[in-house]
């Protein structure tokens, strides 16, 4: 007998019974990059359509995104040259901008998911994401002040706190600091398997946190590693980790999916600022489409076995679906 598996695509409403993967705007994380100020909406040059918000303006941005269905938001601050040093001090400090932006954030939208940055790179004299002495990036140094640093965020009303420093040990220092200091429900999406990519430069340009000198090599994953993210996901899942997450997600899809059927804990992928800007130019020559390549991504991401998508697309996304 022949078998005709066109029978299942014959028609819109019979593809839509047979689909295998869905896709939802409550999947999806926001990412926003923060200055200090006030009445500032900046353009990132290289990522076309996101910008760089003081905190009023990002107010009025995420009660935009609220009302498209978007109740996630992960935000990064952008700090000047002259607020670094070389133990990120300014992160950990009360009265800085980002905590204070924070704060204000869980004051006015309490029930939006609130995501923060743990590394020392925005804040760090050196862009590196740990302490460095003698051009060597020392873990065990590090992770008092990432623990810190978490700290300082959850006290500002964080919900989930994404280390993504890549230092050894760091999940289960700061699940133990949080714990210790009353703050047992904040969650820890731990960026388990963060490969040193080259996706990665549209965020720098937004954040100025490129490394001063040499890579991120020592810490960040081999492009060329897989059973490696297993023994990341393993450590993270002991130490306490509630999420673990792949960065970035389009060209590590095997590894969402190595670490959604290894692990119990809920998978999340970081769709980069790499991955985002290469279709917005690709669309702006006019050689693809914009919406149609977007949604295959993110799809795919989901396909792959990521519960949780951080994207550049997310309101984009929330606008074409409402």
């Amino acid at each position: 007998m022949l078998r005709r598996p066109r029978r299942n695509r014959k028609s819109e409403a019979v593809r839509n019974l047979v689909e295998e993967t869905s896709l939802s705007v409550k999947d999806l994380i926001f990412p926003m990059f923060l200055v200090d100020g006030v009445k500032k909406s900046v353009a990132v040059d290289s990522m076309p359509g996101i910008y760089r918000y003081s905190i009023d303006t990002m107010l009025r941005e995420i009660e935009s995104c609220m009302k498209l269905g978007i109740q996630a938001f992960d935000v990064f601050p952008a700090y000047p040259d002259s607020l670094k040093d070389t133990i990120a001090s300014e992160s950990y400090n009360p009265e800085t901008f980002y905590l204070k932006a924070l704060r204000e954030i869980k004051k006015e939208f309490p029930e939006v998911c609130l995501m923060s940055d743990v590394a020392m790179d925005p804040y760090s004299s050196d862009g590196h994401d740990g302490l460095v002495k003698n051009g060597k990036i020392l873990n065990d140094e590090t992770l008092e002040i990432l623990a810190r640093m978490s700290l300082a965020q959850a006290d500002a009303g964080v919900d989930i706190i994404g280390p993504s420093d890549m230092m050894d040990g760091r999940v289960g220092y700061i699940r133990e600091l949080l714990d210790e200091s009353g703050f047992t429900d904040t969650s820890i999406m731990s960026y388990t398997a963060k490969y040193a990519s080259a996706f990665y430069g549209p965020f720098r340009d937004a954040l100025d946190s490129a490394p001063k000198f040499g890579d991120k090599k020592t810490y960040q994953m081999n492009p060329a590693n897989s059973q490696e993210a297993l023994i990341e996901g393993g450590l993270d899942t002991e130490e306490g980790a509630d999420f673990l997450m792949v960065k970035p997600a389009l060209s590590y899809l095997d590894i969402i999916k190595l670490l959604n059927d290894n692990f119990p804990l809920p998978i999340a992928a970081y769709n980069v600022s790499g991955e985002y800007s290469m279709v917005k130019a690709s669309a702006e020559k006019g050689w693809i489409d914009n919406d149609r390549a977007m949604l295959e991504i993110l799809l795919s991401i989901k396909r792959a076995g990521a519960k949780v998508i951080l994207t550049y697309f997310a309101k984009e996304y929330a606008s074409l679906v409402k």
